[in-house]
């Protein structure tokens, strides 16, 4: 099969929800309080399904358990990455994320999860959580128990276009006024630490999970510098964000044409800005702003004329390459 997949995006009412999913990529959103669009999924919490073609209909689980040949035949029991795109129309609770190991134990199997975002657009003067201020674990706890939020929290100014890598055991938090692209291991397990003692739709106050956020939290916080990594290839400006063990991540830039080739074993991409046609071997597919799709291994090559933007990614085998973070140009020696 030398076609894209394209599926569709589903999603999913979160309490800081709001409408820029509508507003900016016009999907018909559940309510006015949705936050995430799960655009390339196969997560049982929510599964993509494959919009049209040959495979309209099927779910993406079901592809990667059906057809390893789609996929270069990777070496992992699920299908490994996440795609969402966040409307943080309030403050997202306070938050950390296990790695595999804890998650395995004690999450039923669940996958560990580092993710990365992508600042699609955010207000002025946005900012948000990223890592903390505690030397040692004893000051962490301190500060927690003592709801100490300002002196523990790290703000970071942000701005569209910008990039940060989180990988698991990150204190972080997105803020009000923020629209993100995220790529992720799959999972969907999370430890809120803090949340501004709002409460659910039933009127209590909303779980935390203080006791496991304190077990899996990087104490003290790793600051990680990141440098994009700029190249011109074949018509178009490719900016490689981050390449390390669970996922590389990219953004193609096309002002008219370009002719680009995989160089991994199936590659993710989500349209965020712009419109064209991504031509394969096998024909012609219209690609416009809010597009999701997959091309399998089998898409060697192919071309993508118009003018558009596309975040792209592909997953990678853990252990098999040499740790690299790159991200926007501005340092983060301060994060």
């Amino acid at each position: 099969m030398k076609q894209p997949i394209f599926l569709k995006p589903l999603f999913q009412e979160r309490i800081w929800g709001g409408t820029q999913l509508r507003d900016t990529y016009h999907y018909q959103i559940p309510s006015e309080q949705t936050g995430e669009c799960w655009a390339i999924s196969a997560h049982p919490n929510g599964q993509s399904v494959v919009r049209y073609g040959e495979l309209e209909g099927k779910a993406l689980g079901e592809l990667w358990t059906e057809r390893p040949d789609l996929f270069g035949h990777f070496q992992s029991d699920r299908f490994p990455l996440l795609t969402k795109i966040l409307d943080a129309n309030d403050d997202l609770s306070v938050q950390v994320h296990p790695n595999d190991e804890y998650a395995k134990e004690y999450e039923f199997g669940e996958l560990g999860k580092t993710e990365c975002w992508y600042i699609i657009d955010c207000d002025e003067d946005a900012d948000m959580i990223f890592g903390h201020h505690a030397k040692s674990k004893e000051e962490f706890i301190h500060l927690i128990k003592q709801g100490h939020w300002d002196d523990l929290l790290q703000r970071v100014k942000i701005k569209p276009g910008d990039f940060f890598y989180v990988p698991s055991g990150t204190i972080h938090a997105l803020c009000k006024g923020t629209l993100v692209l995220e790529t992720q291991q799959s999972s969907d397990t999370t430890y809120r630490v803090y949340d501004y003692d709002r409460v659910g739709q039933d009127g209590q106050l909303r779980e935390l999970h203080i006791e496991k956020a304190i077990e899996v939290t990087t104490v003290p916080h790793t600051a990680t510098k990141v440098e994009a990594a700029f190249t011109k290839v074949n018509g178009a400006t490719i900016t490689t964000f981050v390449e390390e063990d669970y996922f590389t991540v990219y953004k193609w830039d096309i002002d008219t044409a370009a002719e680009l080739f995989q160089d991994g074993p199936f590659t993710l991409g989500s349209v965020v800005e712009g419109k064209g046609t991504l031509i394969t071997s096998e024909g012609q597919f219209p690609l416009q702003k809010g597009d999701h799709f997959i091309l399998p291994n089998k898409v060697e090559t192919f071309k993508i004329e118009g003018q558009l933007s596309i975040i792209a990614s592909h997953p990678n085998q853990k252990g098999g390459i040499q740790h690299h973070v790159a991200g926007t140009a501005r340092e983060m020696a301060n994060v």
